[in-house]
C-alpha cells in the first residue's frame, strides 16, 4: 500500500460536493434530487413504455417483458427507450416525473385509465408479475420464497455494484481497504447463492420466477460476462451451482433478447438501442 493510500482521511467538519473528483460516473451522481432541465419523454404505441438502459437493473425488466411475450401474452407489448445516464437523461423533467429517484429503469403503463408510473426494478417486476399472473406464485410458501430472493437481490446488489464494482473498476484511485471489504462481501453472497442452488434448479425450486430474472441480471453477468473484469479476481468459477444455473438461464431466448434491449455499446449484433416490436430483433 502506498503512502498516499495509507494516509488517514480526516473528514472535514462540513461535507462539500466536489463533482470533479467523482471519477468516470460523476455525471450520474449529485447530492440533490429533481430535474435539471425540461424535456418530455417519448411515448410509443404499446401499453407499456420502458425508459431504461442495459445495465443489470435495466436488463431485469427487459427480460421480464420478453418472458411474458414468450408465453404469448400479447398485452405485455412494450416500447423501450434508451436513457443515456452519462449524458444526464435521467435528470430531465419527463423522466423525473416517472421516477423521482432519477435512476433507470422506469415504467409508464399507459393502458390504465390514468397512466401508472412504476419505478425501482424490483417493484416493476412485481407489478408486471401481478398484472399478468406470471412468474410470481400467487400465495403461500413459494410466493414468500420468491419475494425473499427478489429482495435479497435488491439489498445485496449495491454491495456488488456501488461497492465492489465502483472501487474495483471505476474509482479515480484504487484503494485496498474498500476493494478487500466489498470483495469479501460479494464472495459471501456468491456462497449464499451456491448453497441454495446446490439442490434446486432455480432459486425457489423447480419454478422459474422474477427472482431468477433479478438475480441473474447481476450475478449471472458476474460469472458469465466478467462483470467489472473481476471474474478471475473473485474466482467465480468455484461457485459451480451458480455457474450451472447462470448458464441455463443464459440459453433462454427471452433472456438473450432482453439483454439486448437498450444496449448502446458492445458488438453491433448485441445492441438494440430502442425496442418497439419483436421485428426489431431481426435487424
Amino acid at each position: 500500500m502506498s503512502d498516499e493510500q495509507s494516509a488517514e482521511y480526516v473528514p472535514p467538519r462540513v461535507w462539500e460536493w466536489h463533482a470533479q473528483d467523482a471519477g468516470r460516473f460523476s455525471a450520474i451522481n449529485r447530492p440533490v434530487a429533481g430535474p435539471t432541465h425540461d424535456r418530455e419523454l417519448p411515448v410509443g404505441r404499446h401499453p407499456h413504455q420502458l425508459y431504461s438502459l442495459a445495465t443489470p437493473n435495466g436488463v431485469k425488466v427487459a427480460v421480464m417483458f420478453e418472458e411474458l411475450l414468450e408465453l404469448g401474452i400479447a398485452e405485455a407489448e412494450y416500447d423501450a427507450w434508451p436513457i443515456d445516464i452519462l449524458a444526464g437523461d435521467q435528470f430531465f423533467s419527463g423522466f423525473v416525473a416517472v421516477n423521482p429517484n432519477s435512476k433507470i429503469p422506469a415504467l409508464l403503463d399507459v393502458s390504465t385509465p390514468t397512466p401508472t408510473r412504476v419505478f425501482e426494478s424490483g417493484a416493476i417486476l412485481v407489478y408486471l408479475a401481478e398484472k399478468f399472473g406470471a412468474f410470481l406464485p400467487a400465495s403461500g410458501a413459494e410466493r414468500a420464497e420468491c419475494l425473499s430472493w427478489l429482495f435479497w437481490q435488491v439489498g445485496s446488489a449495491p454491495f456488488l455494484g456501488g461497492g465492489f464494482g465502483h472501487f474495483y473498476a471505476y474509482a479515480p484511485v484504487r484503494l485496498e481497504y474498500p476493494i478487500d471489504r466489498y470483495a469479501m462481501e460479494v464472495k459471501r453472497q456468491l456462497d449464499v447463492l451456491n448453497r441454495n442452488l446446490g439442490d434446486r434448479r432455480y432459486l425457489i425450486g423447480d419454478l422459474y420466477t422474477i427472482a431468477d430474472m433479478a438475480v441473474h441480471a447481476w450475478y449471472g453477468a458476474l460469472l458469465l460476462d466478467n462483470l467489472y473484469g473481476a471474474a478471475e479476481f473473485l474466482q467465480v468459477a468455484q461457485y459451480s451451482h451458480v455457474l450451472r444455473w447462470a448458464q441455463e438461464l443464459a440459453q433462454r431466448p427471452a433472456v438473450q433478447r432482453g439483454r439486448r434491449v437498450n444496449r448502446t455499446w458492445g458488438p453491433e449484433a448485441e445492441r438494440l438501442a430502442e425496442r418497439h416490436g419483436p421485428e426489431d430483433f431481426k435487424r
